[in-house]
């Protein structure tokens, strides 16, 4: 059985929570694969995530040894951390070298894998990944050793639910940000149009948008080449 610190794991757990992703996520989830490796003794750990055709890749691990796991699963399209993706559970194996469920996994692997653990990385109740330890000897993971693990997980969902969330309020900012730079534009356009048509400003506007959503294009965009062809007949 791993020996845990309560302290040290509740004090790592928040250090995590609390760090912006905005240094980087990937370095981020570099930092909690360490963490988890280091506080808990494992001999080394790893992150697999999905792509959007559900394929799993490797995206981060300790070392060599932790590589060739992830590698070897990838190859053979099974294995203790392919299956916790599979099956959205957690997936252990005291020795997955002898294990009958991966019959051919143990020829792929470095001499030093032997015990492995899985358990599912969700955003939502959906797997998008899975986080991965293993041991260089045989090895009864117990549930202590579980529940570490979905700690652990849980903290890079986190991080992965604030990076998407940084990138929303970066794709809204500069949506606003394009409306404000293009809202000057408009304004002259509904000018333009209110003299050149006699129209009054919501008529105007009314108009300019109508032209827009049946050439679907932007109002903005619209707007611009109005001032540019009026620009053209003033000369």
């Amino acid at each position: 059985m791993t020996h845990i610190d309560p302290e040290a794991l509740v004090a790592s757990l928040r250090k995590l929570r609390t760090t912006s992703p905005a240094t980087g996520i990937v370095h981020q989830l570099e930092r909690a694969v360490d963490v988890v490796n280091s506080l808990f003794g494992y001999s080394g750990a790893g992150l697999m995530f999905a792509e959007e055709g559900k394929d799993l890749r490797y995206l981060v691990a300790t070392d060599d040894p932790g590589r060739s796991l992830e590698g070897a699963q990838l190859h053979l399209g099974q294995g203790p951390c392919i299956s916790a993706f599979e099956e959205n559970c957690a997936v252990t194996s005291n020795d997955v070298r002898v294990d009958p469920r991966w019959p051919k996994l143990a020829d792929r692997l470095h001499p030093e894998v032997r015990a492995v653990a899985g358990v599912p990385v969700r955003l939502g109740s959906e797997p998008v990944g899975t986080l991965n330890v293993y041991q260089a000897t045989v090895y009864q993971w117990d549930e202590s050793d579980i529940q570490a693990l979905y700690g652990y997980s849980d903290v890079i969902e986190q991080l992965l639910a604030a990076a998407m969330a940084a990138e929303e309020k970066s794709a809204l900012a500069e949506q606003l940000q394009y409306a404000l730079d293009y809202r000057v534009v408009i304004e002259r356009a509904i000018g333009y149009l209110m003299g050149k048509h006699d129209l009054t400003a919501t008529q105007a506007f009314t108009g300019l948008r109508k032209q827009a959503r049946d050439s679907r294009r932007r109002v903005a965009d619209l707007a611009a080449e109005l001032l540019g062809e009026g620009a053209g007949e003033m000369r």
